[in-house]
């Protein structure tokens, strides 16, 4: 059944007095009594309910399956695309057979229920743990957006007032769908609460009324249908909004109580009053900052004005903490099994955050913007915590194809992880990219479009008040990436390019607030911009009789919109950045009758699968213009075949469609890649964490791709000011231990890094060592035959004369060859030939090993390994109670380094305290438990245990100290 609907509330506090502070800062262009105007002026003015009996509907209006075999979800939104059961349909043949009496009476009853099974769909459709049986599948999805799909308001000991939220209308019906008995999944939703406004119970009656289809107020039944500024929550009183444990509990109850969908609310808290449990709500909006201010602005090809980063700083640590609190609270809810799904880009840190705690959950992300291109995303200064964080997933959605090879190029380039239009190769596993164009439920929008009289009169309003018009229909947000300024523009070429329409056409432009919290003088501008090219429009093309743009800065009805999309000659649209726009799938099921043809930017996310649409780019104002003339004067036949190819491309691919594609793609890569090699990206709160707890603390460091980058010539890679510094830092403290493993020589060790005196080191991969405080060298090999040397120096020298820009390196245990300088491919096939040659002659007399490292070939005795040091460091600090360390972290990031990390699996050590970290290529697997992806990420993570909060660590130290320091170093 429908969940019940909330009591009409009486007048709030934001509609009670018009003259609020509020107000005074509203652009001109947005008063009320410039957005009060009704779109259809004289028509049904009461707002009476889109929802209406089944009888009523016209038979003519067919649609794709019967809405009444559907079985509703929650209807979250005021545009809910299912239609209310009917009383008494049975969904299961277990529900159909009780109480039946005969077996005619039982078979009577079954034949009425759906065949799932003669619908054509696979077993994926129908039970997905069967058709996976691999995966281990609980047959739940939690879905993760980032707000549950209310505007809550709140009283203290009272129930909370929840009304329907506005936009992403699609992907609620997703979350509806799921949780409906139609879909083969149990369904859980997560997501934070949004702003909660404070109202009180007891206020006086007025004669607002509330419309229970749309979840708004209005202040007379006579005004415009939601005032432009009307949603925006008055500002919270300067203590906070204070909730009880008990009041939050209330709403949890509620949530999953009243609307049958299992929504699990993200409570982000400022404060926390412990002796009371209550929950301290002050700048509510700081969550939202950093994803709407720098990431939707970027993602749209647009650059905020430079800062000095102060603000950007505090921003990104609200943006990691929101995301923390969001794994936090998915981990209270998961069980193994369960499918995670992550939404958009206010989550990108998400999936990363959940793989550092749960490496084998399953977890599918889809971005709903678009993604940049590689040398535009790059400007964003956190753009490696970005990908790694989205990269956590193990199946990446777009919209189009185009923004699905940006993300694989930008690992590439950024990262320079290994990519291919079928994903990307990211921590020891593959995780896919695909394309997923997010579809409607048509026949839930045909129904309502088609089904209310109320729009019905509507339509004939509009055709009486524009007779003997072409009507151009646009609706866009309040943005300036929706491109109405360059449609107004377009417009007003088309009437001077083309002077047969003057007052024979005009376009209807509706313009709603966005939903996105951008730029105030961004939009003050945008809006400036529009009300000067209307008002030029109508200047020069207009008379007393004749205003050729229609300008609405409003939202709409349900109603009146739909009534729009109907009566239109031709849809319009001209955004100039966007991801799906669904006003374009509404406006082809609308036209169904009509067949007016459908204008589309190029720009658009819809224009890759809209291939019936007329496309435009819309900064060619001519273009465009001839497009107008071309979609007005189209003959009907031509018009009538365009449509019908968008209209059953709208039909096939709706929102059901949609999500269970999404899954079923996830379960099949999920079912043909091994993902339980995956090494997430380190944890650098856990780290954090566990070493501000410890006392006894052990660092064991490789130097080269670890400390200091690979570079051709073995002699250059010279450790910076940066990393001496951090270094010297490190070792300071008198509970670390801190010691350099490498290959390198004694020599080399000593010149660079030989200066700080509490660095312990350790030479040719352990065959020397050099205590801390000592200027003692130790040789652990003094007694090993090395007879073998000259019989390797020789093969080695046979491999130089034959592969230019190749060298050996004599060590005083070991012996390199080295590749870097030569041909690489060349100089591969020449080190795979002398591996071979070493391993069937050298190898098999003399007890040493041939290893092969990053463009190199060593041959060093058997018993001397890192992976000895690290087992002697470790034993040295003695197993008892308080004397083993309780904190180490071990880098390295080549194949000789994972002899430490096989050492530190197999010690006695709580797994916990230790971190394994690999450094460097994407695609390798590993014993390391962690992955860092270059060596600056090595030197930023030690500058973090070292008490700096650059803006790569901000975030972790944010939560683990709970505030955001001061300092930008």
């Amino acid at each position: 059944m429908a969940p019940p609907k909330p009591e009409a509330p009486a007048q709030t506090a934001s509609t009670a007095d018009t003259s609020t502070s509020a107000d005074l800062d509203l652009h001109p262009a947005l008063h009320p009594s410039i957005t009060s105007v009704p779109v259809t002026p004289g028509v049904h003015l009461a707002g009476q309910s889109a929802y209406i009996e089944p009888e009523d509907i016209q038979k003519d209006a067919e649609l794709p399956f019967d809405p009444e075999a559907v079985t509703p979800g929650p209807q979250w939104n005021a545009n809910s695309y299912f239609s209310p059961k009917e009383e008494g349909r049975a969904e299961s043949p277990a529900e159909a057979a009780a109480g039946a009496q005969t077996g005619d009476e039982l078979l009577k009853r079954l034949s009425l229920i759906p065949d799932k099974a003669a619908e054509g769909k696979d077993l994926a459709d129908l039970d997905p743990r069967a058709a996976h049986p691999g995966l281990n599948l609980s047959g739940r999805v939690i879905s993760a957006t980032f707000t549950v799909p209310y505007n809550v308001k709140y009283s203290p000991g009272a129930d909370w007032e929840l009304n329907p939220r506005r936009g992403t209308s699609a992907l609620y019906d997703s979350f509806s769908y799921l949780a409906s008995s139609s879909s083969p999944w149990n369904h859980v939703l997560v997501g934070w609460t949004g702003e909660i406004e404070e109202y009180n119970v007891l206020r006086p009656h007025s004669s607002a009324s509330f419309n229970s289809a749309t979840g708004q107020s209005q202040s007379n039944k006579a005004s415009a249908p939601i005032p432009v500024d009307a949603s925006a929550p008055p500002p919270p009183p300067p203590e906070g909004v204070r909730v009880s444990r008990a009041d939050r509990a209330r709403l949890e109850k509620q949530l999953e109580r009243d609307h049958g969908g299992n929504v699990v609310p993200v409570w982000l808290i400022d404060e926390m009053d412990e002796k009371d449990d209550v929950a301290i709500l002050k700048e509510q909006t700081r969550w939202r900052r950093y994803a709407e201010h720098e990431l939707y602005t970027l993602f749209h090809y647009k650059m905020n004005a430079p800062a000095d980063g102060r603000a950007a700083r505090k921003s990104w640590a609200d943006y990691y903490r929101m995301n923390k609190l969001f794994a936090d609270r998915i981990l209270d809810v998961y069980q193994p099994g369960d499918i995670i799904n992550i939404h958009d880009f206010y989550l990108l840190l998400l999936p990363n955050l959940l793989r550092q705690r749960l490496p084998n959950v399953y977890i599918g992300f889809f971005l709903h913007i678009p993604f940049p291109s590689s040398e535009f995303y790059r400007c964003l200064s956190r753009r490696k915590e970005i990908l790694e964080g989205i990269l956590g997933a193990n199946m990446i959605g777009f919209q189009s194809y185009s923004y699905s090879r940006h993300f694989s190029s930008c690992c590439t380039r950024i990262l320079g992880f290994d990519s291919s239009s079928a994903g990307v190769d990211a921590y020891g596993a593959h995780v896919a990219v695909d394309v997923f164009p997010i579809g409607l439920n048509a026949a839930s929008v045909q129904q309502q479009a088609f089904g209310d009289p109320v729009i019905r009169e509507k339509v004939k309003g509009i055709r009486e008040l524009y007779a003997g018009k072409k009507i151009i229909v646009g609706r866009d947000r309040l943005d300036s990436v929706r491109g109405v300024a360059q449609k107004l523009q377009a417009f007003e070429m088309f009437l001077e390019k083309y002077p047969e329409w003057l007052e024979k056409v005009v376009l209807i432009q509706v313009t709603s607030p966005s939903s996105v919290q951008a730029d105030k003088d961004d939009d003050n501008k945008v809006i400036n911009k529009i009300s000067d090219l209307v008002a030029r429009i109508n200047g020069d093309y207009g008379s007393l009789s004749y205003t050729p743009v229609q300008h609405f800065p409003q939202y709409l009805s349900r109603e009146e919109y739909f009534a729009l999309l109907r009566v239109a000659d031709a849809g319009l649209i001209t955004s100039v950045r966007d991801g799906m726009n669904t006003t374009s799938l509404e406006y082809i099921i609308c036209q169904k009758g009509n067949h007016g043809p459908l204008i589309l930017s190029e720009f658009s996310g819809t224009a890759g699968s809209l291939a019936g649409a007329i496309h435009i780019n819309p900064w060619d104002l001519s273009g465009v213009a001839d497009s107008l003339n071309k979609a007005l004067t189209m003959p009907e036949d031509e018009r009538e075949k365009q449509h019908v190819k968008l209209y059953n491309h709208v039909i096939a691919n709706n929102v059901q469609a949609w999500t269970n594609n999404f899954l079923k793609r996830l379960m099949t890569n999920l079912s043909s890649f091994d993902q339980s090699f995956a090494t997430p990206a380190l944890d650098r709160t856990k780290l954090l964490y566990q070493y501000r707890q410890s006392k006894r603390r052990l660092f064991m460091f490789d130097y080269d791709g670890t400390l200091t980058p690979i570079v051709k010539d073995p002699q250059a890679a010279i450790p910076s000011d940066r990393v001496t510094r951090t270094l010297k830092t490190l070792a300071a403290d008198p509970a670390n231990s801190v010691w350099i493993i490498s290959g390198r020589d004694q020599k080399f060790l000593e010149d660079y890094l030989g200066h700080i005196a509490e660095l312990g080191l350790s030479a040719e991969h352990g065959s020397f060592m050099r205590h801390p405080r000592s200027d003692t060298w130790e040789n652990l090999t003094e007694k090993t035959n090395m007879s073998w040397q000259d019989e390797v120096l020789g093969i080695f020298q046979h491999y130089t004369e034959r592969t230019l820009g190749s060298h050996i390196e004599r060590k005083k245990i070991a012996l390199t060859w080295h590749y870097r300088r030569a041909d690489p491919e060349y100089g591969a096939m020449q080190a795979r030939q002398c591996q071979k040659h070493l391993e069937k002659t050298v190898a098999k007399k003399y007890d040493v090993e041939v290893m092969t490292g990053k463009a190199n070939l060593e041959v060093r005795p058997r018993f001397v390994n890192k992976g000895e040091i690290a087992k002697k460091l470790v034993q040295a600090y003695g197993e008892g109670p308080g004397d083993a360390p309780d904190f180490v972290l071990c880098l390295g990031d080549d194949f000789t380094d994972e002899d430490m990390f096989r050492s530190l699996r197999q010690s006695k050590l709580p797994q916990e305290n230790v971190f394994s970290v690999t450094v460097g290529a994407s695609s390798k697997q590993t014993l390391a438990s962690w992955h860092l992806v270059e060596p600056a990420d090595v030197i930023s993570v030690i500058s973090l245990l070292n008490g700096s909060a650059d803006a790569g660590n901000v975030g972790a130290v944010a939560v683990v100290e709970g505030s955001v320091p001061e300092s930008r170093l």
